[in-house]
């Protein structure tokens, strides 16, 4: 879940497999408060041109939707009688486009597609609003995914680092007191390499901060660190008493 603030209101968004559904509640309560939200969308779903919208968009992207229930809102679309709920279009047509969500975060959601249409209801303004600050946060996320993955492919190669440490470089006598010094020191030699300071050194700077000083590194320190810990567990793993291996080592700066 995230929210984005348009015109001074907080608009929830959700994730529902892999696509980004909006809150038309909350879109609705831009323009007549909480008390009319749900009259808002019932009145926007008995246009016309809203069911035409809709159902185009569940053909599209909506391979079980049932085409003649469709047919039969179109029809009765606009005439004075005609009335229609988010729940009863979801349960006629099968429609996957909107939702109704109960509990703490209830209300009706929709696709994106759907809720930039809906804001149009709202008002222009509004909706051109809607949809920047729907794509700064897309913008933001994609930033921060860049940033976890490779972060995570920092854990994964420190993994490796550490298990190759454990198996060539630790005596199987050492207690594990004695072990996480020989980790620590490893890490640190990189982190010196990377950073140009341990991790100790790092906290007594920044003790404020929350986490390590990898937490807080850049997507490129944390790619140039992943390469390094490969590296270091590959050289970890060879016997420097052969003499094929003592050869080839001269070409990494982690020489023991």
């Amino acid at each position: 879940m995230a929210k984005i603030t348009v015109q001074d209101t907080p608009i929830t968004i959700i994730g529902v497999d892999g696509d980004d559904y909006i809150s038309l509640t909350d879109m609705a309560t831009a323009k007549e408060g909480d008390n009319r939200s749900a009259d808002i969308i019932k009145n926007w779903l008995r246009n016309r041109y809203t069911i035409e919208f809709l159902g185009t968009w569940e053909l599209i992207h909506n391979p079980n939707f049932k085409v003649v229930e469709f047919d039969h809102f179109r029809m009765s679309a606009g005439l004075p009688s005609f009335v229609l709920s988010a729940s009863e279009w979801i349960e006629r047509t099968n429609a996957v486009g909107i939702i109704v969500k109960k509990g703490r975060y209830g209300g009706t959601y929709a696709h994106k597609d759907i809720a930039f249409e809906f804001g149009s209801a709202i008002s222009v303004p509004f909706k051109l609003y809607l949809i920047e600050e729907f794509q700064r946060l897309k913008t933001e996320e994609q930033k921060m995914l860049g940033w976890s993955a490779k972060r995570e492919l920092s854990k994964i190669n420190y993994r490796i680092h550490t298990d190759a440490i454990k198996q060539n470089l630790i005596p199987a006598e050492v207690t594990k007191a004695q072990a996480s010094i020989i980790y620590a020191n490893e890490a640190d030699v990189l982190n010196v390499a990377m950073f140009g300071m341990t991790a100790k050194q790092w906290r007594e700077v920044n003790h404020e901060l929350k986490g390590n000083i990898r937490d807080y590194a850049s997507i490129n320190e944390l790619i140039c660190l992943s390469n390094m810990e490969s590296l270091n567990a590959v050289l970890s793993s060879r016997d420097f008493h052969n003499p094929k291996d003592l050869s080839n080592s001269t070409k990494s700066p982690f020489i023991r």
